[in-house]
């Protein structure tokens, strides 16, 4: 199964590639705000708010609203910063979407997508990405080959690079790296089942070297207390925020958590 959904990954990725969906245009300066140092200092529960419409495992979210819209009732509520899905099949997201909500908010943003080519990459920076994603499994498993260069690739473009890991060998392989964030995804690509535990077991034993996200199947503030006790230093929440019907009261209970 895991061979699957990740080969549908890249081939949908290869498929927006080929149809030119990251040629874009345009020069976005990106935010002067500073993540990972958000991540240190700020007193309540650092949250990386996700906007996207549908996902592999959820099909539809919400029906497609205004992503500007959604972006700044999620700031209300006190997001760091958000993850847009800049990937057309299967998560209905798209570069367009990004350029519109960076246009309108000054907030680091993450492009939330399957990178598995340069010209991603170069996209990244154009439309003034702070953040982008990489999925250690691609790696691991052999779909892509070379994870330093991509890496290097985003930093000498002024992209810092959330890697992410479900698998403590996965996790263990990503700290030989120079990634600037590891998130840790609650959900298993291979079965899109959702286990918070998965932060836990990954996380035991573990030096603190580098700031820890945890990522998906996250909707209470006690999910977020549980998860900061494992050692999480921020939260990535996209479904539970997309399908709350005030998203801006939402996130500042979650934000709230402690």
């Amino acid at each position: 199964m895991a061979e699957n959904i990740l080969r549908k990954l890249v081939n949908n990725s290869q498929m927006a590639i080929n149809d030119g969906v990251y040629e874009v245009d345009c020069d976005l300066q990106k935010s002067n705000k500073d993540f990972l140092h958000t991540i240190k200092t700020f007193g309540h529960a650092t949250l990386l708010t996700e906007i996207k419409f549908a996902s592999p495992s959820l099909g539809k979210i919400r029906t497609q609203g205004d992503p500007v819209g959604i972006a700044n009732q999620m700031i209300a509520g006190g997001s760091k910063a958000l993850s847009i899905l800049t990937q057309p099949h299967l998560f209905n997201g798209s570069p367009e979407y990004f350029i519109k909500v960076r246009q309108a908010v000054d907030v680091p943003l993450l492009m939330k997508d399957i990178m598995i080519d340069k010209v991603q990459i170069d996209a990244a920076k154009k439309i003034g990405a702070d953040f982008m994603l990489l999925i250690q499994s691609l790696f691991d498993q052999g779909f892509l080959s070379e994870i330093d260069e991509y890496i290097d690739y985003a930093h000498k473009n002024g992209v810092s690079v959330l890697l992410e890991v479900h698998t403590k060998k996965e996790f263990e392989n990503a700290l030989k790296t120079k990634a600037d964030l590891i998130g840790i995804n609650n959900r298993n690509l291979d079965t899109l089942e959702i286990d918070l535990k998965t932060t836990e077991i990954v996380l035991e034993g573990f030096e603190k070297s580098r700031p820890i996200l945890s990522e998906s199947g996250i909707e209470t503030p006690e999910n977020i207390q549980y998860l900061k006790k494992c050692g999480a230093d921020a939260f990535l929440i996209g479904s539970s925020i997309m399908k709350s019907d005030n998203i801006e009261e939402q996130v500042k209970k979650l934000v709230n958590a402690y």
